[in-house]
């Protein structure tokens, strides 16, 4: 699954939606009409439960789900890529330093500090050796969200600390531009210029087109128009 999103992504556009829901037909209907999804552990009611339940679910359908997250937690990282979550996706990223402790957490070592374990479905629970897992595991999508108006440290240095995705948080950075709309398409362009300079993909909130990684509504806001 990891490798087809990370295939198509190198290829094209791709559109997804958040899942904030926990039941398994949100799942079902975005693997009928789009590339991916974002299951929200940021902005949601889901408890972790739920989130491994749908992101199983996802694996089990072939539909590439990836996970949102406030902050990184090491355990929760690798308990959700053990489920078989496609990527994770970062808030709110202001320090280099988040950057490299995402990576980190998502990969095993030597590059990584991922701990390992066959007991989980990716490795058949055991049935696969540990030297056909290691080399067959796919790398799983890294998603930064940079969403406002300073960041720590300079956003191009942001985006060369080991992401694949430059996500574009709109809202968010709209309203720490005080909702001065002028401002805030300022700084998305040279957030936008970042990701270009350092050479990875470009994804945002929105159906634009420039955004490669496009995350557009959420199951709770189409079912509510």
């Amino acid at each position: 699954v990891v490798s087809s999103l990370r295939g198509r992504l190198r290829d094209g556009r791709l559109t997804g939606t958040f899942v904030k829901l926990p039941a398994l037909e949100s799942v079902d209907i975005c693997a009928a009409s789009l590339d991916f999804c974002v299951v929200d552990y940021e902005h949601s009611q889901l408890a972790e439960a739920d989130v491994l339940h749908l992101v199983r679910h996802a694996a089990a359908v072939g539909f590439p789900a990836v996970v949102r997250i406030p902050e990184v937690d090491r355990g929760l990282v690798n308990r959700l890529l053990e489920a078989g979550a496609a990527g994770i996706q970062l808030s709110s990223v202001r320090r280099v330093a988040e950057v490299q402790a995402l990576a980190s957490a998502t990969a095993y070592a030597p590059d990584g500090s991922r701990s390992i374990s066959l007991a989980h479905p990716q490795a058949g629970y055991g049935a696969v050796p540990l030297r056909d897992y290691l080399t067959s595991a796919e790398s799983p999508l890294v998603v930064i969200q940079l969403e406002t108006r300073e960041t720590d440290d300079p956003p191009a240095e942001l985006c060369r600390a080991g992401a694949d995705v430059a996500f574009l948080g709109l809202t968010d950075l709209l309203v720490d531009c005080d909702l001065d709309e002028g401002v805030a398409a300022v700084r998305a362009e040279a957030l936008a210029a970042a990701a270009g300079e350092a050479g990875i993909v470009l994804g945002g909130f929105g159906a634009e087109e420039r955004f490669r990684y496009s995350v557009v509504s959420s199951d709770v806001a189409l079912l509510r128009e």
